[in-house]
């Protein structure tokens, strides 16, 4: 049996480890693992603006060390949108000084997001600002005209995202808003109004301190001369509207985020459309606190619109509940809801 053992001592030379050729790699040797660093050592900062692929990042806000800098997003951040307004976590060079590049590589926890989408029927949202809790509705009395249903799709995507809305009515000097504020009496929101370059500051200042507020607005409503005036030093562009047509041109490109005393304003593009494929009518529901109430003794499915069959909240607002306001309540209910419909 001795040719046995001479076999298999050449069969173990044969695959000796000495003998074994490894597979190259091309990336280098460095073994592939999901395990991602845990980066303990990251700092905090607020997301101020994008600029393709670039975001200004304020470090250490509220700080002596406070700072600007810049920042990449990490590849496993890669299919998640950093927004202006996000609170990131930054890792690497972090100083700000010129030439430097950090890189972004946790978003912390959303407490709001304002999102919008193409058009109705598009469930794509799209994100335009994080961790906002009021939406400052800037509308023209005149030049361009008012347009209410503009304001209730704004109106619907603060609901829905949990932002309190203020309605800031700017060149109330070329027209009366008195008929076009008249669709908003029954929504508990706060009105400003101004006349051609008598903004009131103050009170808006006020309304803005400690706050984090995105500003939106049809195309030459004044929303960029209001962010000028409130933040000198914004230098947001501004257009002229034409008289003809009342159409303004988009000016201001991009949404950064401006400090007005120890809050913020976030001014955004001028829109012409507001799509709100993305909302659920119950979120609108909810914050009509006192209907919402009364909408719990409704029919399962019960849209709540003019002629829904035993709708509790028709019945019960016709017949006198919560008086006068509680119809205009319902009406602007109603109204916002038919966006959706």
């Amino acid at each position: 049996m001795s040719w046995l053992s001479e076999d298999n001592d050449e069969d173990e030379d044969k695959y000796a480890d000495y003998e074994a050729k490894s597979r190259p790699n091309p990336k280098g040797n460095r073994a592939r693992t999901k395990i991602r660093p845990e980066h303990k050592d990251a700092v905090t900062g607020r997301v101020l603006t994008v600029d393709r692929g670039r975001y200004l990042v304020l470090v250490g806000e509220g700080t002596p060390e406070e700072h600007e800098a810049i920042a990449s997003r990490a590849s496993e951040l890669r299919k998640q949108p950093v927004v202006t307004g996000d609170r990131v976590d930054l890792v690497g060079d972090t100083s700000g000084v010129e030439g430097s590049l950090s890189r972004i590589v946790r978003i912390q926890e959303r407490k709001t997001l304002l999102r919008r989408s193409a058009d109705d029927s598009d469930e794509v949202e799209r994100i335009i600002v994080a961790n906002a809790d009021q939406m400052l509705i800037v509308v023209s009395a005149a030049n361009p005209e008012p347009r209410p249903r503009l304001v209730d799709r704004y109106l619907v995507a603060a609901f829905d995202a949990g932002i309190t809305p203020i309605l800031c009515i700017t060149k109330t000097d070329l027209a009366d808003p008195t008929e076009f504020l008249k669709n908003f009496v029954g929504l508990d929101i706060i009105v400003v109004q101004s006349a051609e370059d008598k903004w009131p500051l103050e009170t808006l200042r006020a309304l803005l301190s400690g706050h984090s507020t995105v500003a939106v607005g049809h195309s030459g409503v004044g929303k960029s001369t209001l962010v000028n005036a409130l933040v000198p030093d914004a230098k947001r562009a501004i257009g002229r509207v034409n008289t003809v047509t009342g159409r303004g041109r988009h000016t201001s490109s991009s949404t950064i985020s401006l400090r007005v005393g120890d809050g913020w304003i976030i001014d955004t593009p001028g829109v012409r459309s507001f799509g709100l494929g993305h909302v659920n009518p119950d979120s609108i529901l909810r914050s009509f606190t006192d209907l919402a109430e009364i909408a719990l003794e409704c029919p399962r499915g019960c849209t709540h619109l003019p002629g829904s069959p035993d709708c509790a909240m028709i019945e019960q607002i016709g017949a006198g509940r919560l008086g006068d306001i509680g119809r205009y309540r319902l009406d602007s209910l109603q109204r916002l809801l038919s966006t959706l419909a």
